[in-house]
């Protein structure tokens, strides 16, 4: 229930706040009066877009609060939204001067996604022009859903159908994102198996370089190291024999004096490394081997290693075994992303089974309560004056799932006798249409938990018996919800079970509107003018207590 309105500098209205109470809630006001202000304030808290131009004040943001009066069965909204659940639950819209927009609920910010979520499952708000949404599948789904208790089916249908609508939507980008790797596959895979034949792991360039220099330069090298062994081995004049003849002698003078010791243990070492190096030397001219075959294969493998550094764009070894486990990890993605659409499309199935089962329970339910709806339109519109009206449900299979199971909906309407039945958003004329209207909000509200409806002026065009019918039937209706009624019949004011004024008044030179609550005699003089105009006759005042009765 909606049980407090404050709205702060939005368009004539500088500061204005009042109580509702539950049951039948009349709203009335001379027309420019500002009870559209009103309801445009309220559409804020239903998420609607704010328009910074109309503000009274440019430089003051703006402020609509709504109060409502919930029990536990908005708990799971709460939590699923991570909101503090309150009984009096405050919704709260603030419009900055810049038009910045910021939403509250129970002062913790949330997004208008979640704003409208929660208001449209506490208020509904209808104005005079907005028939058009009885013409929608979705308002006339909700029309027969509601009547055949399926709000939980549809809901838990909703559930699966909209995992249905994500797996389908995933399998269709993965098939995609497969095709597009098998564009390339073919040639990733060429240079993954010229990677893999490579052998890289056992490859050691720096080694492979040296080996191709060697046998590049085997006869030089080969040349080079036999002068060398000659030199240091002549026997008359080689380098170890020259040096062993001097260590000698300059052993002997170490035995004559202490002052050539170090020199000679100098020399002595010197002669043992040389002659290291001869032995080295000469290891090295008997392993040398000069080898045509090797030195082809080496210049193959170091050619076929130098042309993955160009193709790659990379400069050692590290960098082309990264690639190959990139393009082996693509590979494996490959076979990744068949496993998924393979897994994905099982559980296609699996869901268009439970699809099938509940779009079955829906179907019979809406086929079971059709006549139903059809026969409580009937009686309604008889009291509405549209005795020879008929409204005829028209279901029909979908090919295809749907939002609202597997079934397409169609609502005839004939309001003489005589005349086919038609669509009806081609056979409702403009007089008729607030009535057909009222008459669905009727068997709505009878069998939608919806615990505010408010109606702008749904009854314009209407007067005498019709109108008196019009306010017996919002005053049933208030008994299962908080009707809240903008209006200018007095036959409708008078059944309520409060009524509020909206008035335009002058301050300071400024025109502004509020809203004010009607005492019991202000009531009656409020519907004696709407009987009677501005001038309130003694017969208007007997006419208004005759209407409350």
């Amino acid at each position: 229930m909606l049980s407090r309105i404050f709205i702060q500098n939005f368009a004539l209205i500088d500061r204005l706040e009042i109580d509702l109470k539950n049951g039948l809630q009349v709203i009335t006001g001379e027309t420019g009066a500002g009870k559209s202000i009103i309801l445009g304030a309220l559409r804020l808290i239903m998420g609607e877009r704010a328009d910074t131009k109309s503000f009274a004040k440019a430089d003051t943001k703006s402020i609509v609060e709504s109060e409502f009066s919930i029990n536990d069965s908005f708990k799971t909204f709460f939590d699923d939204n991570d909101l503090d659940f309150e009984e009096h639950t405050i919704i709260r819209r603030e419009i900055l001067p810049g038009g910045k927009s910021r939403a509250f609920i129970n002062d913790v910010p949330v997004t208008l996604d979640v704003l409208k979520e929660l208001s449209s499952k506490l208020v509904d708000i209808h104005s005079q022009f907005e028939t058009s949404n009885l013409f929608t599948e979705e308002f006339q789904f909700g029309i027969l859903d509601g009547l055949a208790k399926n709000k939980t089916l549809l809901s838990d249908y909703q559930d699966i159908y909209n995992d249905y609508q994500k797996t389908k939507k995933e399998i269709e980008a993965l098939k995609t994102s497969l095709s597009e790797s098998n564009k390339e596959s073919d040639y990733k895979h060429f240079l993954l198996t010229e990677l893999i034949e490579a052998d890289l792991d056992n490859l050691d360039f720096n080694d492979l370089q040296n080996q191709l220099n060697i046998q590049e330069n085997a006869d030089q090298i080969s040349e080079q190291l036999s002068q060398s062994l000659s030199k240091l081995n002549a026997e008359e004049f080689g380098v170890l024999t020259s040096l062993s003849d001097i260590r000698n002698k300059i052993a002997k003078l170490s035995e004559l004096s202490p002052d050539y010791e170090e020199l000679s243990q100098r020399l002595e070492m010197a002669y043992l490394e040389i002659k290291d190096i001869n032995s080295d030397l000469e290891n090295k001219a008997e392993n040398l081997e000069i080898n045509p075959a090797l030195l082809q294969n080496l210049l193959s493998t170091i050619n076929r290693i130098n042309a993955l550094f160009l193709k790659h764009q990379v400069e050692n070894i590290e960098e082309l075994l990264a690639i190959r486990e990139e393009l082996s990890a693509g590979q494996n993605s490959l076979e990744s992303i068949e496993n998924q659409i393979e897994e994905k499309e099982k559980l296609i199935k699996t869901l268009e089974l439970q699809l099938e089962s509940f779009s079955k329970k829906l179907t019979d339910n809406r086929t079971k309560f059709s006549s139903t709806l059809e026969n409580q339109a009937k009686e309604i519109f008889q009291k509405l004056g549209l005795e020879k009206a008929i409204l005829k449900i028209e279901l029909s299979n979908s090919p295809a799932f749907n939002l609202f199971g597997k079934n397409n909906i169609q609502m005839l309407f004939q309001a003489n006798s005589g005349f086919p039945l038609k669509p009806i958003q081609s056979a409702v004329s403009g007089g008729e249409r607030s009535r057909v209207m009222l008459a669905i909000k009727k068997i709505m509200a009878e069998n939608n938990a919806l615990p505010t409806l408010i109606l702008d002026e749904i009854d314009t065009g209407v007067s005498g018996r019709i109108a008196e019918e019009m306010g017996k039937l919002m005053q049933e209706m208030s008994q299962d919800l908080q009707l809240i009624v903008i209006t200018h019949l007095a036959q409708v004011a008078a059944k309520g079970n409060e009524n509020y004024k909206v008035v335009k008044f002058d301050e300071d030179g400024i025109t502004k509107t509020t809203i004010v609550k009607l005492s019991e005699d202000e009531k009656l003089k409020e519907i004696a003018q709407l009987i009677s105009g501005s001038k309130i006759t003694e017969a208007a005042i007997s006419q208004a207590k005759e209407l409350i009765g």
